[in-house]
């Protein structure tokens, strides 16, 4: 399968818009991080290319809002069993573009129809505030209208998914701008889908610097749903005030973990491994900062080495790797610049492992004791296959130097005591805290961030009603 996989040919994904394949001038070269070298080109959207869509969505907007919630809900259910069906292709061209071994992303995938699923059987609830011989008052929820949906590089897939389901499920119409780094497919995706739903429910629109900006303050867009970073999310925030965009941002975390001095190290290693430096570090809600007594600091550090050392790191296509290279290149740089200013300033490599020579953007897993805060490696959200271990004296003070970051998406508490656990995780400032796992999400959770983590939440019940407006209705008998 390796060889074979590796030298097949990748058709370049057409750009849909009202249902139409559109021709463009421009076209970008996408890069497999595994080699360093283009594997396809897609097309890439103009902002009349983005007016189109945006015309076709608000024409679209009228008949699906009118839609009635099951037969939204049928029409997701038939998206999943399309994605189901060209599961082995998708999952392909997620690693090609993105980097991860192929099983991942696959799982990737998987897990985002889950979560479609469940939107596909949820009920939009309507409250009822009184009922009586002189009126009834009821809170109902209405669909926004157009919603525009960024995605990261990190996940395409699974975070488009996360996008459109809830969007579509609510009422609105949809189209999906994909980081102009892994595009493939997310636009395959729509050719897939494009006899799922009527013509300009939903449209996927690559491009490059110009389209985010188009997208975010256009005046026919109602909602941003954006994952990435935290100073893209401000500039989006301030694109979308002149027409008070509804906004969900999901942005970047530093997420502490902070190991009690109960714990045992071997029984934790693997999952703090895991929790750090899945998807090659390369997770919002990822592990990035680990607060461990310093009387287990050594034993944690041996034993987080010990799993790492089993890692094989190499091409997504070839069997047998459990992680592959950093998305980009830009990406592999500043990860090698946090690394090495850190070791400059005191920081100690503990471990390196191997990793693939010659082309790719490759970075050995590296893990580091770095006791001093200010260090970029523990200052900064490393995003790439680097943990740092933090000794702590006192627990009080590790909760709060956990808690300094101007972020807040994620953190973990690590002890055999549950209660103790929560005692600690109860302190901590997060829009999400795991005790003895991290990360952990599910279709039936929100997931969101506080500080500059980011604005509202994602997943259950309160993420598909972020993609509503409260409206009430008042009944005088």
């Amino acid at each position: 399968m390796t060889s074979n996989v590796q030298s097949a040919e990748v058709t370049a994904p057409k750009l849909l818009i009202n249902g139409e394949v559109v021709t463009t001038a421009r076209r970008r070269e996408v890069i497999n991080p595994a080699t360093g070298d283009a594997f396809t080109a897609v097309p890439d959207a103009t902002p009349a290319d983005l007016d189109n869509a945006v015309a076709a969505a608000r024409r679209a907007f009228t008949g699906w809002s009118k839609t009635s919630l099951q037969g939204r809900q049928m029409a997701v259910q038939r998206m999943v069993a399309v994605i189901r069906e060209n599961l082995d292709e998708l999952s392909l061209l997620v690693t090609l573009e993105q980097g991860k071994p192929l099983a991942k992303a696959r799982g990737e995938i998987e897990s985002g129809l889950r979560y479609c699923e469940a939107y596909a059987q949820m009920q939009i609830p309507v409250e009822v505030v009184r009922d009586d011989a002189t009126e009834r008052t009821e809170i109902r929820r209405a669909p926004l209208g157009v919603v525009g949906a960024i995605t990261a590089w990190n996940y395409p897939i699974l975070l488009a998914l996360w996008k459109i389901a809830p969007g579509l499920v609510a009422g609105n119409t949809i189209i999906v701008k994909p980081s102009p780094l892994t595009p493939v497919a997310t636009m395959r995706l729509a050719e897939l889908l494009h006899d799922v739903f009527p013509v300009g429910v939903f449209q996927v629109v690559s491009g490059g610097d110009d389209i985010g900006p188009a997208l975010t303050s256009h005046r026919g867009i109602n909602k941003i749903s954006f994952t990435g970073s935290v100073a893209t999310g401000k500039a989006i925030m301030a694109s979308a005030a002149g027409t008070l965009k509804r906004l969900t941002l999901e942005l970047g975390g530093n997420d502490a973990g902070i190991v009690l001095d109960d714990a045992d190290p071997a029984s934790i290693a693997a999952d703090l491994y895991w929790g750090g430096l899945s998807n090659c570090g390369q997770v919002c809600a990822g592990l990035k900062r680990l607060y461990v007594p310093k009387r287990l600091a050594d034993q944690v550090s041996d034993a987080l080495a010990a799993v790492a050392a089993t890692v094989r790191v190499g091409n997504g296509l070839e069997d047998g790797v459990d992680m592959g290279p950093i998305q980009n290149e830009a990406q592999l740089n500043r990860v090698n610049s946090l690394v090495e200013s850190s070791l400059a300033r005191g920081a100690r490599e503990i471990f390196r492992g191997e990793a693939p020579s010659g082309p790719g953007y490759f970075h050995p897993v590296t893990l580091v004791r770095a006791d001093d805060e200010s260090l970029p490696i523990v200052e900064q959200e490393q995003f790439g296959p680097v943990l740092p271990i933090i000794a702590y004296d006192d627990l009080d003070d590790a909760i709060a130097r956990a808690n300094a970051s101007d972020l807040g998406l994620g953190a973990s508490v690590w002890s055999p005591d549950e209660a103790r656990a929560i005692d600690v995780a109860e302190r901590l400032e997060a829009g999400s805290v795991w005790v003895n796992q991290h990360p952990a999400m599910s279709p039936d959770t929100p997931f969101g961030g506080v500080k500059q983590s980011g604005l509202g939440v994602e997943s259950s019940l309160h993420g598909l009603l972020a993609y509503t407006d409260i409206t009430v209705l008042r009944i005088k008998h």
